[in-house]
């Protein structure tokens, strides 16, 4: 059976080829997003910035299993670029074994020291039943919340992106119906949305398991395995970057929360969560299509087709820069419509967003690049440089101006902050992507 990663690909094929992982993530931030709507509406503006304050919990999650997720699938790409089959499928039975265990630790920590966490993330007292709740249901599924993520990948680099995008599609929906049920028809609050996103994590996992235990005639499929130590710290190193990421935004969400709570209360929590929420489904289109394209460059570069690797790359690049406009510009046009599906025209949490969202906006034209060039680097498992540009980018420069710039010019810092950091972020990622061109041969 011939791999879906070894045909010669076009700009229209290798679009086709990542809409799957751009629709998946998409509906993955979703989730998130989806529970933000009831929440906000149905339980009040108070548990949706309860939410928030416990939002760094998820990052964590998220950036241990995209850590394992993406840069396992580098390797086990490139492997079977090299004709590696055999060690490709132990590999990948492996990564999923580990994220599985890291799921069922991250549950049993998390519940043992939920008071702790809770006040170490600074909830405030009328915070802190919500948050409570909403958290220790969400954490008790971390094992399939890991699964999930490491399918949502590994069936990219399987050649199967549309079935990926399917059970991910059927999660989505059923977060989607039953917040609905759960939150609005039910009287469950905010016990109700975390239950639904909990089903929305287990159709992946489940599906995922299913199918690669029960196929045997694809790329991947679940074999036994020994356990590949020297190949797993290989695979979280290349994904490092993916990890700073998420750790990142934890560090940042925090700050935003700490910021937001000085200078506008919980309403300017509320209102930042809603920010936040515009940024999800962004960020969504690029780290799908970077993720979704990361598996055909590892195949390539360990398969030395150097001349569609170059085309590729040309591709890619275009694709963001077009994408960054326009997300840009639709962010714009639909922040005020989409703001009153969260909360009422006119009071203080709508107020205070569009106050700000402008200025925020303007991140949105810049970060596509550094993106896509970290998850590049991280195809070609060079996992230094793919850190470099995402610590520089997530954690130096934004952590960096959420410090200073507030307390120089107040509350606008808070702002003004972000695009800031992309501006910087961006220097980073296009000094790499020249110096390193001949090294990997995209030039």
């Amino acid at each position: 059976m011939e791999n879906a990663l070894a045909r010669k690909f076009g700009f229209a094929s290798l679009i086709r080829f990542a809409m799957p992982n751009i629709i998946m993530m998409i509906f993955l931030s979703l989730y998130t997003i989806v529970d933000g709507i009831f929440i906000s509406r149905y339980v009040g503006t108070l548990a949706l910035s309860a939410v928030n304050m416990v939002f760094p919990i998820n990052c964590l999650e998220m950036a241990v299993g995209i850590m394992l997720a993406t840069g396992g699938s580098a390797v086990i790409a490139r492997k079977l670029g090299e004709g590696k089959e055999a060690e490709a499928k132990e590999n990948f039975t492996f990564l999923v074994f580990v994220s599985f265990l890291i799921g069922v630790l991250f549950a049993i920590v998390c519940n043992a020291g939920m008071d702790n966490i809770l006040h170490l993330l600074g909830t405030s007292e009328s915070q802190y039943a919500y948050a409570k709740l909403y958290t220790r249901i969400l954490v008790s599924f971390a094992p399939a919340f890991f699964l999930q993520t490491a399918f949502q990948t590994l069936f990219v680099t399987a050649g199967k992106p549309t079935l990926g995008l399917f059970v991910t599609v059927c999660g989505g929906l059923a977060n989607m119906v039953l917040d609905y049920l759960f939150v609005a028809v039910l009287p469950f609050g905010i016990a109700g949305a975390a239950y639904a996103t909990v089903a929305g994590y287990m159709i992946p996992a489940v599906t995922g398991l299913f199918y690669f235990f029960l196929q045997r005639k694809g790329t991947l499929y679940f074999v036994r395995f020994q356990a590949d130590i020297k190949m797993l710290l290989k695979a979280c190193f290349n994904g490092s970057s993916e990890m700073v990421t998420n750790i990142a935004n934890a560090v940042t969400t925090f700050l935003f929360n700490m910021l937001f709570l000085h200078y506008y209360g919980e309403d300017g929590v509320a209102a930042i969560t809603i920010v936040l929420y515009f940024q999800f489904v962004f960020t969504a289109v690029f780290f799908g299509f970077a993720l979704g394209v990361s598996p055909v460059i590892s195949f390539k570069y360990g398969a030395a087709d150097y001349i569609q690797l170059r085309s590729i790359i040309r591709y890619c690049m275009s694709f963001t820069i077009l994408c960054s406009i326009g997300t840009y510009l639709i962010s714009m046009v639909s922040i005020e419509p989409a703001l009153g599906v969260f909360t009422e025209r006119g009071n203080q949490v709508f107020a205070i967003t569009m106050e700000g969202f402008g200025i925020y906006a303007l991140s949105f034209l810049l970060m596509g690049v550094s993106i896509f060039a970290s998850a590049m680097f991280t195809a070609f498992s060079d996992g230094v440089v793919s850190a470099v540009i995402s610590f520089a980018r997530t954690f130096v420069f934004l952590v960096g101006m959420l410090l200073l710039l507030p307390a120089i010019i107040g509350k606008s810092g808070i702002w003004i902050s972000v695009p800031v950091a992309e501006s910087f972020g961006i220097l980073i990622a296009v000094w790499y992507l020249i110096r390193k061109r001949k090294i990997y041969g995209y030039a």
